[in-house]
């Protein structure tokens, strides 16, 4: 089966049992509480709002990395196949041939953050408590020489980390667009 094929029959099935799950005829499935709802609906910016408190070590970090991750992006971050890198890539981006990857594309910290949260691991999406995401994050920055191998992040330090890419984005200047 090739993989329009496959995103074709995940994308049917995952309908059809969001349907099914609405249905009272078949008795599966239920709305989601508010609670479930509110631990979900985060949004973290740039400047840190929306951060949830917690915190994590490069160490806490790798053997989670290593469990969870390693698997597709390499136990050292440089990708398997279809499955990006994460590390590596710095000074790439005005090359033929740039590499974007956390160390040399991501401008914030907490950007990467809210991305490994909501979308890792792939296979379980958003299961990663907030001190899970803290500790990849440390060790996925470790990983690009941004961070030391016996740093700390938290919702406090993590804003303050400097991406090599920060300045690399322009302000869009549309006055309608914030």
């Amino acid at each position: 089966m090739n993989k329009a094929a496959f995103y074709i029959i995940c994308a049917v099935t995952a309908v059809a049992t969001a349907t099914l799950g609405q249905n009272e005829q078949y008795k599966i499935g239920r709305p989601a509480t508010a609670e479930e709802i509110r631990e979900l609906d985060i949004s973290v910016a740039p400047d840190a709002s929306g951060l949830p408190k917690g915190s994590g070590t490069v160490s806490q970090g790798q053997h989670i990395y290593q469990t969870l991750c390693a698997n597709c992006h390499g136990d050292r971050g440089q990708g398997i196949l279809q499955y990006p890198a994460l590390a590596g890539g710095q000074g790439t981006l005005k090359s033929d041939s740039p590499v974007r990857t956390v160390g040399s594309y991501w401008p914030y910290a907490t950007t990467v953050w809210d991305y490994i949260h909501r979308t890792m691991p792939y296979a379980r999406p958003g299961t990663l408590t907030p001190n899970q995401t803290y500790a990849v994050t440390a060790f996925v920055l470790y990983l690009n020489g941004i961070l030391d191998k016996d740093a700390q992040l938290d919702e406090a330090t993590l804003p303050h980390v400097k991406m090599p890419n920060r300045n690399g984005f322009v302000r869009d200047p549309r006055p309608d667009v914030k």
